[in-house]
Parts: structure tokens; C-alpha cells; sequence
């Protein structure tokens, strides 16, 4: 990511209504599991979601980026520096791991080793809560912007968490009701021939707020009730690790619990 892309995020993560809505989906599916007490924060980058789910629990997050620790220090909450693709926590450590928007960055070497590292840390039982963006030919400015390496199709996702052993129980798209303002976003910045200079973390106004957190709270709710969006810019995916032993370095999830 761009360096001063994380100045612009650590300004707005705590209030800007797509960080607040994309939280509001991530309770629904929390809401799913039992109340965990460790939580590690798989990426946390500059800290807004690590404050927040310390509501759920005790939370730890980890970011490779300087810049963004920097920010997520001053949280008053546990972090570390490390690689989501060689995580320095012990096996089995963990109740509940996220991982938000952090796979499909270019500087994640292999997105697979990743998860299969999230799986790792969980205990048995645990779960794993993924969210990622959505469809490859969404690619625009702030893919450039946030140094995008991939996005995802429902098929890669699942395929990801049942490779490193988890059982997926929940796989849903999501900032499904402005998907169609997102698409002609992107259609004209390829209209317009020359790159874009900016991501979309900038300050919104006040009807654009007004719309968007309106937008992500029906789909909030929606997704609570047990609707799954069936296209959207972001995919969200809750994933169990089995009560199984490891087998060959993942969880076992043809093994009896």
C-alpha cells in the first residue's frame, strides 16, 4: 500500500461508514459462533478493527508494515510486527482470527500459505473470518492505490479455506446494494485513459455517508436474517477449523470430532 495510504486510513477507519458497515457485516457473522476470548487480527493494519473487536474478546493484531503499527500502537492494544504468510503465534492459540482485506495484497507472497497460517493458529473449534475483494474485473485506480495483487471469485475462497483444512460455514458477497455504483465507477475510470491518483479513502460527504451507511446497514441486517448476497465489490467468508488433528501441517477435516 501506498505509505501514505495509511495516513489517510488511520484518519478515517474509526468513523467512515464503509469501515462502520463493513464491521456491522463482520458482527453478523460473529454473532454465528461462540463468544471468543482470544482473537488475533490477522493484518490489523493501523488498529480501528482490533479496537473494536476487542469488544468481543482479548484481541492481538499483527501488520508487516511500520507505518501502519504506528498508528495501531497507539490502540493500547497488543501488537506485533510479522507476515500473515509466517505468523510468529503458536499452534492452536487462538478462539477466533480475522483477516480483513489482507490476502489479495501483492506483498502476500502466497495466499494460500496465508491461510493455511490462520488455520494453524486456531484452536480446534476455532474460527476463521475472511474478507476479501470481489471480482477481478473490478480492478480500477484504487487496486494501484493499495497495491491489489487479486481479487477473488466465491469458488477461490472456498477453495482456499477447504485446502488449508477448514470447514467453510458461511460465504457470502457483500457491498452488494452499491455494486452497481462501484461498476460504473470503474467503467469510467477506464474511459478516462490515464491513471488515477488517489484510492477511495478520501473524506465523503455528507449525502455519500448518508447513503453508503444506510446501504451497509440493510445488508447487515439482511445478511443477520440469513440472506447471502449474491454479487457484491467484497466477499466475506466464516470458516471452522474441525475437532481433528493436524494432518500434513493443516487441519484434518475428514477426521472424526
Amino acid at each position: 500500500m501506498e505509505r501514505h495510504e495509511y495516513d489517510t486510513m488511520a484518519q478515517v477507519e474509526r468513523h467512515h461508514w464503509w469501515y462502520v458497515g463493513m464491521r456491522q457485516i463482520a458482527a453478523t457473522f460473529i454473532a454465528q459462533i461462540p463468544a471468543p476470548h482470544t482473537i488475533i487480527d490477522a493484518g490489523c493494519g493501523t488498529g480501528g478493527n482490533l479496537v473494536w473487536l476487542g469488544n468481543y474478546g482479548t484481541a492481538v493484531g499483527f501488520d508487516m508494515s511500520p507505518e501502519a503499527l504506528a498508528y495501531a500502537q497507539s490502540c493500547r492494544t497488543a501488537v506485533c510486527q510479522a507476515s500473515i504468510d509466517e505468523i510468529p503465534i503458536a499452534t492452536a492459540s487462538a478462539d477466533l482470527v480475522t483477516s480483513f482485506d489482507v490476502i489479495y495484497h501483492r506483498a502476500v507472497r502466497d495466499d494460500a500459505a496465508a491461510v493455511r497460517e490462520c488455520a494453524r493458529i486456531l484452536k480446534p473449534g476455532g474460527y476463521f473470518l475472511l474478507r476479501v475483494p470481489a471480482n477481478d474485473w473490478l480492478r480500477g485506480y484504487h487496486d494501484e492505490r493499495v497495491h491489489t495483487a487479486r481479487r477473488y471469485s466465491r469458488a477461490q475462497v472456498e477453495a482456499l479455506c477447504t485446502q488449508a483444512g477448514l470447514l467453510v460455514t458461511r460465504l457470502s458477497f457483500a457491498n452488494t446494494i452499491l455494486f452497481p455504483v462501484a461498476v460504473l465507477q470503474r467503467m469510467s475510470e477506464r474511459g478516462s485513459g490515464h491513471s488515477g491518483k488517489r484510492s477511495d479513502l478520501t473524506t465523503p460527504s455528507h449525502t455519500t455517508a448518508l447513503v453508503g451507511s444506510m446501504a451497509l446497514r440493510l445488508e447487515a441486517w439482511l445478511l443477520s436474517v440469513g440472506v447471502h448476497m449474491p454479487y457484491g465489490v467484497s466477499l466475506i467468508c466464516l470458516a471452522q477449523r474441525p475437532l481433528a488433528p493436524f494432518q500434513d501441517g493443516v487441519p484434518d477435516a475428514t477426521a472424526s470430532s
